[in-house]
């Protein structure tokens, strides 16, 4: 039996368990770096496998490792995120979460489960391939610094030193038995923005008494946004939005500060430094002017992320003996982030898209939802999937 096919046989004959996993991770989530029942699981699942494996690496980070023929030929790193939002879930399925308040709403009880899979696919064919692959279990994607951050200060990209990096990320915006990839810059930058306002509150009823910090916060949110259509090169995607504006006053009384809180986002690093500056400097001026102050906080988050052209071309065309061409699409720029862009920015990386989406099933939500859930005949693939790219990058001149 050819490799591609022993591969695809053995992902479908583990779609039952790889769902177990998955129902079980699902039903027991936990939040960014508190993955420590998550991390035992793992752990568990890669001792019945009889896999090589390291833990505790920035927390609740795990290390396996799997080594073919001539394992120092190449290295080969494949990701999976295992923290869960603080979201209240809102379906009635048998495996909802258990913990009240924290879900799975991003999809990566799929991803863990579906490494997983992938680690015990490769483990069975590992007479089959030369060279070393090495999975990354990683804590904290969805909060900054970003577990990727910290595993990376703890040398997850050393010893072995990986030549290229896979992740896979569900999309409900994908069909289900589809996957997507997209070469060069993918998703973005991702910055918080804190600003307070400062002013001099009073009766409302007589503003000629005060400084107004509403009517200056509001002036500089308007401004603002000619950093993104002024300021910006309209070629570089850029995005400045303000979520949360709070002032405590009341009808009548006029606070004496206000916080804002918002996101900038961008695909180009050069241009997002010059972004902090100008949006610090517009910022505080504006509110000099009209007789206050203002202290303008940016904590910097994950870089933007890219998948370096030629690995990603060779994942595609890898994807497409797997599933077939009709079953691989082009994928457009996604203005949200990743922590995996960390690694992008360290090694050459491939970040592409398992399709989840079903319409006849109602299986139609997106990530960061109460209602989220995926089809998970996405699972019959997803492991064979990747295990798949795995070998052929490693095969790869």
């Amino acid at each position: 039996m050819a490799l591609l096919d022993k591969i695809k046989t053995l992902s479908v004959s583990l779609h039952k368990e790889t769902i177990a996993n998955r129902h079980h991770l699902h039903a027991n989530p936990e939040l960014s770096f508190q993955e420590t029942e998550t991390a035992k699981y793992v752990i568990a699942q890669l001792e019945k496998f009889g896999v090589k494996y390291k833990s505790g690496i920035a927390g609740n980070g795990i290390e396996a490792i799997i080594e073919g023929k001539n394992p120092s030929k190449k290295v080969i790193a494949l990701r999976a995120d295992m923290d869960a939002l603080p979201i209240f879930e809102d379906t009635n399925k048998p495996y909802k979460s258990k913990n009240e308040g924290v879900m799975h709403a991003c999809g990566h009880d799929v991803h863990t489960s579906s490494l997983l899979g992938t680690v015990n696919i490769l483990n069975q064919v590992k007479d089959d391939f030369e060279g070393t692959i090495k999975f990354i279990f990683q804590p904290g994607e969805e909060v900054f610094p970003g577990g990727a951050s910290l595993m990376i200060k703890e040398g997850i990209l050393e010893n072995p030193k990986p030549h290229a990096i896979i992740g896979q990320h569900v999309m409900p915006l994908v069909p289900v038995g589809k996957v997507g990839f997209r070469k060069g810059m993918y998703m973005a930058s991702a910055d918080e923005l804190y600003v307070t306002v400062t002013g001099k509150g009073g009766h409302g009823a007589l503003p000629e008494h005060n400084v107004d910090p509403v009517v200056i916060a509001s002036h500089i949110i308007i401004a603002l946004q000619q950093v993104v259509s002024r300021m910006a090169a309209p070629k570089i995607p850029s995005v400045l939005s303000f979520g949360k504006v709070q002032a405590m006053g009341a009808t009548n009384v006029i606070p004496n500060e206000v916080k804002i809180e918002g996101t900038f986002r961008t695909l180009d690093e050069i241009w997002r430094k010059e972004a902090h500056i100008k949006m610090k400097k517009m910022a505080e001026g504006m509110a000099e002017s009209m007789g206050g102050s203002c202290d303008f906080n940016i904590q910097v988050g994950y870089p933007f992320l890219k998948n370096e052209p030629e690995l990603t071309e060779r994942a595609r065309q890898a994807a497409i003996a797997y599933l077939g061409k009709e079953n691989v699409v082009d994928l457009d720029i996604w203005m949200a982030a990743e922590d995996f862009s960390y690694y992008s920015q360290e090694v050459d990386a491939c970040f592409y898209r398992l399709g989840t989406r079903n319409e006849e099933k109602g299986i139609v939500s997106g990530v960061h939802t109460p209602t989220f859930d995926i089809d998970e005949d996405a699972l019959s693939h997803g492991p064979g999937l990747m295990a798949w790219l795995a070998i052929n990058e490693l095969n790869a001149q």
